[in-house]
């Protein structure tokens, strides 16, 4: 009855759980809040698209190989302790990220704040649940539920009207206050259970954490940089590649093997949870992919500014968060996840073939309005139905230990998505960009048409022949750079959208259970 000691009543219980929510979109909000201030600090720092990218991965990097190792950092040290400890190491690197004066300092930053900010938010849901009684508990999961899928949704406007209005160090600064607040009231009102016991250091799966750390870390660059830096023929790339394959392999026998592993691999027998574990890497590609490529592309090519690209995704916030609960109550009154999930991940591809369909150089922003509706109705749908069936069919122990792993997939599918996304926008745009300067000959009736029509204006303006062509020649070649991005752009969407279209059947192909999983659980 562990966790019964840890219920809290009253006021009490209202400041706990407002600080570990707060904690969780701390965490949440941060990992996408950097997506619209990206090009400014493109600019400012003197770094390309690839290296800009690191400023998220980076962050992400730091979440996934921290969240395996939290329960076991919780019973070593207290959890009000760890708790704390991370709250703190979070704020210092928001300090020290908005002080950064290089890009690889920014990127070291943000891979300590995304260590600190890792237990955030697998802690705070632990708090959380334990500090309600068990007749309660529902109400409080829906609460951390709407923040887990709608943070990285209100990243993006809070980002744009903080760049819009003051500078890029300053979405990194408003952690501060915040982590300062919860950091005092953890230590004021959040209690530690009782463990049973403690694991002494030796029986820590270091190995473990050694190798994943180098499989995620090498990989990541490999993607990140290999575009730019020519693949296997550069010998780095190469090195790393063979680093990341050897540390998957084994870090896979190491957790296979071992007593006491940091990631209970054995526990994917189960036939859903390996589904819903290749769902939950999709889910999070698709939720932080398109919260990456869309303020991207209102601002590169529409010339939007930060606040603008990032208040465009306000109401598909507020769609999740209406949908959310109904979506909840569907599920405990009976309907079948797959059914959701599997309509969910339908209006996924609806909406990505959607912004496929409509992208231009010169799209109008209501165009956006009611495809990004699409978005929120589709992310309301997926979280916690495909967290549900995943963990459907497993028993005691087994839960945590799925749940642990379908929430550090997510985080996976949000790295390497991002990762997977720019190196793919680098390839697409110099491919297409190739592929329209072949059409700028004057063999070609329509270029010849053009480019004739804008000499003969430059002239008529006043322009001697010479520099009027030229001037033709530029603006035809701008043309075909900003078509090439936006044909790379509706690539994007396409495939993105095509990925969650091949996965509806295998959702349907998902046993259902009889057991009922505990939300709490199943929200991890």
């Amino acid at each position: 009855m562990q966790q019964e000691s840890l219920v809290e009543y009253g006021s009490r219980r209202a400041i706990v759980t407002v600080t570990a929510i707060m904690c969780a979109l701390l965490e949440i909000v941060d990992t996408t809040i950097v997506n619209v201030a990206l090009n400014n600090m493109k600019g400012n720092l003197g770094a390309t698209l690839s290296e800009i990218g690191w400023v998220i991965t980076a962050y992400a990097i730091g979440n996934v190989i921290i969240v395996p190792m939290t329960s076991w950092l919780s019973q070593q040290f207290g959890r009000r302790n760890y708790f704390a400890a991370s709250i703190m190491l979070f704020t210092i690197c928001s300090f020290l990220c908005g002080n950064a004066s290089t890009m690889w300092e920014l990127i070291l930053f943000r891979f300590l704040q995304g260590v600190g900010g890792g237990a955030l938010l697998v802690t705070s849901q632990t708090i959380i649940t334990e500090s309600w009684p068990p007749e309660k508990r529902g109400m409080s999961q829906a609460i951390y539920g709407l923040g887990v899928i709608i943070g990285p949704t209100l990243g993006p406007p809070l980002g744009g009207y903080i760049v819009e209005n003051y500078s890029w160090p300053y979405i990194f600064y408003i952690n501060i206050p915040l982590g300062i607040a919860a950091f005092m009231l953890t230590l004021q009102y959040v209690r530690s259970p009782k463990y049973a016991e403690k694991k002494s250091s030796k029986e820590i799966d270091w190995w473990g954490i050694v190798f994943l750390a180098a499989a995620v870390g090498s990989l990541q660059y490999v993607l990140e940089r290999g575009q730019e830096d020519d693949w296997f023929n550069n010998h780095e790339i190469l090195a790393l590649s063979i680093v990341a394959c050897l540390g998957f392999y084994f870090f896979i026998w190491r957790e296979l093997t071992y007593k006491n592993p940091i990631v209970e691999l054995r526990v994917l027998k189960n036939g859903n949870l390996r589904i819903g574990t290749i769902l939950s890497f999709i889910m999070g590609f698709g939720l932080y992919g398109s919260t990456f490529v869309v303020p991207l592309y209102l601002q590169n090519s529409l010339g939007w500014n930060a606040q603008q690209a990032g208040m465009i995704m306000i109401p598909a916030a507020l769609m999740t968060a209406f949908m959310m609960p109904i979506i909840g109550m569907l599920i405990q009154k009976g309907v079948k996840p797959q059914y959701l999930a599997a309509m969910g991940m339908f209006l996924f591809f609806v909406y990505s073939f959607w912004g496929y369909k409509i992208l231009t150089p010169d799209t109008s922003g209501n165009a956006f309005f009611w495809m990004l509706m699409m978005r929120g109705l589709a992310m309301s749908m997926l979280f916690i139905p495909v967290s549900t069936m995943s963990l459907s069919t497993l028993k005691g122990q087994q839960i945590g230990q799925g749940a642990a792993f379908t929430g550090m997939m997510r985080q996976l599918g949000g790295s390497f998505g991002i990762a997977l996304i720019t190196t793919f926008m680098t390839i697409g745009n110099a491919t297409h960009r190739s592929d329209m300067l072949k059409n700028i000959s004057p063999d070609n009736v329509s270029f010849a048409q053009q480019y004739n029509g804008m000499v003969n204006k430059f002239m008529a303006a006043g322009m001697p022949a010479n520099a009027a062509s030229a001037a033709a020649y530029r603006m035809m070649e701008g043309s075909v750079m900003r078509q090439a991005s936006v044909l790379t752009y509706m690539d994007v969407f396409l495939y993105i959208g095509l990925m969650f279209l091949v996965c509806v059947p295998f959702i349907l192909m998902i046993r259902s259970s009889k057991q009922k999983v505990s939300m709490s659980e199943a929200m991890h």
